[in-house]
Formats: C-alpha cells, structure tokens, sequence
C-alpha cells in the first residue's frame, strides 16, 4: 500500500475525481472524450491525488486509449517535487494493466477483490506495474466494507454519505455517523463518496475519513485549484 493506514492530524486529505464525462457542462457533441480529457488536464493541474476514470459505456478498447492518454497527460506535469497523478481504471482490470496504471477501482458487485489479486498475481503483463498498483472497491454497507478490507482491498470508496443524483441508485444517504462507524470498523483507508461539497468535507474527514471522492465538486467547477485549494486549506 502506498499510504498510511489511518489518518492522523495534519495528514493531507486525500482528493481523488472521479470521471463523468455525461454530465460534463459543454456544448452537446458526438465525442465527449476531448473535453473530458481537457478537464482531466485541469483536474490534475489543480492537485487532487487520484483520478477515476469511470466512463462505464466505453468499449475495452476506447477505455484504453481514454486511460493512455490520461496517463500521458498526467506524466507530464509531474515534477521531481511533484510525483504523477495515480490514474484508477473503474472495473477493467485488463485495461489497468495493460496501460499500466496506478490501480483499479472494483464495484461491490463486480470482479471480488481475491480474484483480481489472483489475477495480478497470475498475469505476466502485470509484472511490470508499478509495486504500489491499487486495488479499491466501492462499498454502500457496512457488511460490503468489512468484506473488502477482509479480502485485502487497498481502500474503500464508502458512500453515498450524502444525496447526490449519480449515487441514487444505491439508496438513501448513509450519512456521516455510519461513515465514523466504518473507518473505525476496518484498518483499510475509506475514502467518503456522494454529494461532497467544500462545506461538508471536512465533516467527512473528521468522521475518520482518508479522504474523499467526487465527480461534480470537480468537474463542475470552472476553477478546480480553487476547490482543491480550499480544501487543503480546510484541513491545515
């Protein structure tokens, strides 16, 4: 694991954004690729840690390229002060590996996190990622998370912990006290998902929480360093 285990005070706030090109607030053409990759340049430069790529309707094969080319453009605004964004590939673990990013991010009910750990294990192509590759799941109970920490998953994605229209489908919010009750149930780092806004993450991350997830706080957001900015100053 590249990280520490649980927070203490005065860790930085881990930011990861997850991608939603759908819902990107341009004008409506054929290929949102472009313009989610110019907002994935802007996200990156503005210092979250992490980014997911999580556009479900791509082929394998558009999911690549989306993923290589992220990961090109992330590796070029990296400084010796400043290591390269970790790119998270949502589901496909063979588009992870073969692009060699930074981890791959699992649904509850997708591939079971011993399998993809097999799998890496198993694969020759996988031998050449880098010794710090991620394997996350997101969780929405505290049955699920206990689960993924038990079967060694690197952290947990823990939501919605608040309403938010991409996470509907999941039922009602489970809100701040069950987040506290998870990370202090696992030793695995949970990062809080759903409806995060600048006013109510610090609440998250007092409820115990690594760090946090989020498509809209970022994407839709014409100065992401501002957001970012405002976050780790909220946490200084």
């Amino acid at each position: 694991m590249a990280f520490d285990s649980k927070p203490h005070p005065h860790t930085k706030l881990l930011l990861c954004y997850v991608t939603g090109r759908l819902s990107l607030e341009v004008a409506p053409r054929k290929d949102l690729l472009e313009p989610l990759l110019d907002k994935i340049d802007l996200v990156a430069a503005a210092g979250v840690d992490w980014i997911q790529i999580r556009e479900k309707d791509l082929s394998g094969k558009q999911a690549a390229s989306l993923t290589r080319e992220a990961l090109g453009r992330v590796s070029k605004q990296a400084t010796h002060t400043r290591p390269a964004i970790r790119i998270l590939v949502n589901d496909r673990l063979d588009v992870a590996i073969a692009e060699q990013a930074g981890g791959v991010h699992l649904g509850e009910n997708s591939l079971p996190v011993q399998e993809a750990k097999r799998l890496l294990l198993a694969s020759q192509a996988a031998q050449s990622l880098s010794r710090d590759f991620l394997v996350g799941v997101s969780c929405h109970s505290m049955e699920a998370a206990k689960s993924a920490a038990s079967a060694g998953a690197d952290y947990i994605f823990f939501g919605p912990v608040f309403a938010t229209p991409s996470k509907a489908a999941y039922g009602a919010p489970q809100g701040l006290e069950r987040l506290a009750e998870v990370c202090v149930s696992v030793t695995t780092p949970v990062l809080a998902i759903g409806g995060i806004t600048l006013e109510n993450a610090p609440l998250c991350f007092s409820a115990g929480a690594f760090g946090i997830a989020a498509i809209r706080l970022f994407q839709d957001s014409a100065d992401p360093a501002s957001i970012v900015n405002a976050l780790r100053q909220q946490n200084l």
